[in-house]
């Protein structure tokens, strides 16, 4: 039985699907691809589909990472095109390798995101940023299925940094999936990274601190991508959770 780990986009309006019909869609799309999955046991069979931490809906992502394991030895370039085509357009295959050693979610601890604020000034936001980072604790409410609860989101707040976005080069890593503004419509992007707590800290709820802090009211929609996932390094920035694979079994992988 081979194990393979996917990094895939959820972009465009694909962002607005929830993680149950993105699993459906990937399900579908792994039957269609013919890749040979291997199968739970007992009267009810699943395909051995792992999930890491998926985002919320509603928000689009450049770093979502699944495992799947196969009963065939598969070439992981290969599956990969064949799923991406497979997906609709807006899940996107970005990488397939044969998983290493070790678990995968012991390699993710926090995300990176970055979160454009249509209609705010870069300098309102550093200003509310810089309140957001003096803060000890920045209580928000959080509606769930079992009511509204009271949850501390500055713990989880590790850095945060505010650009202009007529500042940000079209082709800067942290453009990928952004609408580049035209003259005199630049706004504040944001981008933070949070570590993994329970329970979990959202883009939202970011949103909901910087309110608290600040009144920062952005007057349409932020949109909230994330970036990358890792374990967290010395300098605040977040490893790559399958380079330990590439250098495992010699760099396998590809782009689709």
């Amino acid at each position: 039985m081979q194990k393979l780990r996917l990094r895939y986009a959820k972009r465009g309006r694909l962002r607005f699907t929830s993680h149950r019909d993105v699993a459906r869609a990937f399900e579908r799309a792994l039957r269609r691809a013919g890749v040979p999955m291997a199968y739970s046991q007992g009267f009810n069979p699943h395909p051995k589909i792992s999930w890491i931490g998926a985002a919320p809906t509603g928000v689009a992502s450049e770093a979502e990472y699944v495992e799947v394991q196969v009963v065939e030895r598969v070439d992981p370039a290969a599956l990969g095109r064949a799923l991406d085509s497979a997906l609709a357009p807006g899940l996107d295959v970005l990488e397939v390798v044969e998983a290493g050693p070790g678990a995968l979610a012991e390699r993710v601890e926090a995300s990176r995101w970055r979160i454009a604020l249509p209609g705010v000034a870069a300098g309102e936001l550093a200003a509310a940023v810089t309140a957001l980072l003096a803060a000890e604790s920045v209580e928000v409410e959080r509606l769930t299925k079992d009511g509204r609860r009271l949850i501390d989101a500055r713990p989880a707040v590790m850095s945060a940094e505010v650009i202009d976005s007529a500042a940000l080069p079209a082709d800067s890593p942290d453009a990928v999936g952004i609408d580049m503004p035209g003259p005199g419509d630049s706004c504040g992007i944001l981008l933070v990274v949070v570590r993994q707590t329970t329970p979990a800290v959202r883009p939202d709820d970011v949103l909901s601190a910087l309110r608290a802090v600040a009144a920062l009211e952005p007057p349409v929609p932020a949109k909230a991508t994330r970036m990358a996932q890792g374990r967290l390094d010395g300098a605040g920035g977040l490893s790559d959770p399958l380079a330990p694979d590439r250098v495992a079994v010699g760099g396998a992988g590809g782009e689709s």
